[in-house]
Parts: C-alpha cells; structure tokens; sequence
C-alpha cells in the first residue's frame, strides 16, 4: 500500500506546538502507539504531525504536598518501573503493568492514552477511579477539566481544536488507602472487555467505584460507591441490579462480564 504523504516535526516546547496546531488537519503524536496503527489503516490521514514525546515540559513529575502531577508525555513504563510517586498506594504501578506489552510501554504515553479514548484503555478508568484533574492547554491559554467530565464518549473528549493535553494532577491518598483493579481480557496484552476498579480512603472519608470498558465513557457508580462505604462486603448482594442499571442495553454476558470484573475488585479490598 502506498504510503499517505505527511508533514512531520517535533517540537521543542509547548508553545511550538500550539503553533504548529493551527494548521488545518494536523494531529499530535506522542507515543504514537495509538496513532501509530491509525495511520497504518488509513483511518486518518493528517497532512501534518506534530511529536510531543520530545518537549520537556510534557514530561515533568511534581511530587507535591497534596498532588502528584505529571505531564502528558510520560510513558506508560516509568510508571511501572517506579519512576513516578504513586499517589494512592501502588495503584498506578500495578495498573502500568497490566497495559498492553512492555514495548508498547516504554513508548506509550499516558496523555496519548486519555487523549485517544478508547473505552477500554487502563487509564481512563483508572484516572477517573483517583478524581484525577486534566489541565489543557491551547492558544487562549490554560483550563483544568476533572477526568469525569473529560472523556465524553468513545473516541470523544472535552479536547477543543488546537489543544493538547498538557498535564495530570492526582489527589494523594492517606495511608489507610485501599484499592482494587481488575479486568477481563481474552488474553494478556489485549484491549479490556469489561474492567471494574475502586478506591477506598477512610483517612478522607473518600470511595468511588467505576465500571470500565463499557461503549462510552468510565461509569462512576456513585450510589453503589455510597452503600459499600457504609456496609461493606454486605453492599455486594446488589451488584447485580446496579451493573444493569447502569448499563440497561447491554447484553446479558457483557453484565455478567462486568459484574465479575467488579465483584472481584471489590473482593480485592473487602474480602467476603
């Protein structure tokens, strides 16, 4: 097959990009792990890419008092291998590991990740499990979007014309954190068919729990998060009925896929 002719420059510092974002039909390229196999099928074809796995200020850590944020263009491996503070008790690491292959790892980065939106990539359930904040940036300037209202839908998100993520920030968890991750998949290294993830923070009165993999975007389960938090393993007689609830056009083994997924991250953290 013929190769699509393209434009391509990498750019130094962040401003550089937003300019070179201006143009008509320009995409971003990080990792390229996404975007990468998009470009193989022809899926898109940009005129022009712009590589941001070179511009420093997307690859800062910032371990602060009450955060730990880090720029979009961390890969998913320095996660993994510990290079970045975990902010709720090794839950990042752990889910690092789990993503697709250590080659995809060690190129992949985590706001490629979010940006694309896969329903079934690790770290927007994750990140929306941990009330992660976004902070975008475009030519008009700087705005944080919390990551339950960022991704939209499928392959959608808040992103505007010309913007870029810019960088994570995810809240600390006291030391009585606990968390659970777990997902199906029909063989290691794949895309998720269904995910269930929690975090649980006595210490800050703190409990979401999140269905991911869905058709859409992570569903929050806010009313189930409330009930665990009171009785505990107790909450699990009624997993069932709020699985279906939340997901009232799904078919019965992809329920039954997602109720699995999350019992057993519960029972991760609150052994029945």
């Amino acid at each position: 097959m013929k190769p699509v002719d393209f434009d391509y420059s990498a750019a130094e510092t962040v401003d550089e990009a937003l300019t070179q974002l201006s143009g008509a039909d320009v995409k971003v390229m990080s990792g390229g792990q996404s975007l990468g196999p998009m470009l193989n099928l022809r899926l898109v074809r940009p005129s022009a890419l712009v590589g941001l796995a070179a511009t420093s200020a997307l690859r800062r850590i910032e371990d602060a008092s009450g955060a730990v944020t880090v720029g979009a263009a961390v890969r998913h491996a320095e996660f993994e291998d510990g290079k970045v503070p975990d902010p709720a008790g090794g839950m990042m690491q752990y889910v690092a590991r789990g993503i697709a292959h250590r080659a995809v790892r060690t190129r992949g980065t985590i706001g490629g990740s979010l940006a694309h939106a896969d329903p079934a990539a690790d770290w927007v359930t994750t990140l929306t499990t941990l009330d992660a904040v976004l902070t975008l940036r475009g030519a008009d300037g700087s705005r944080d979007v919390p990551m339950t209202g960022f991704m939209q839908g499928a392959f959608t998100t808040a992103l505007r014309d010309g913007e870029i993520i810019e960088s994570i920030r995810i809240p600390k968890r006291s030391e009585s954190v606990r968390w659970g991750y777990y997902k199906i998949c029909r063989k290691v290294g794949e895309f998720a068919e269904a995910i269930g993830a929690l975090v649980v923070d006595p210490g800050q009165r703190y409990c979401r729990v999140v269905m991911g993999a869905t058709d859409g975007a992570p569903v929050v389960l806010d009313d189930f998060s409330r009930r665990l938090a009171a009785e505990g393993a107790a909450a699990l007689s009624g997993l069932a009925d709020t699985v279906r609830a939340a997901l009232p056009d799904a078919n019965p083994v992809s329920l039954r896929q997602h109720e699995v997924a999350l019992r057993r991250a519960i029972q991760q953290v609150y052994p029945s």
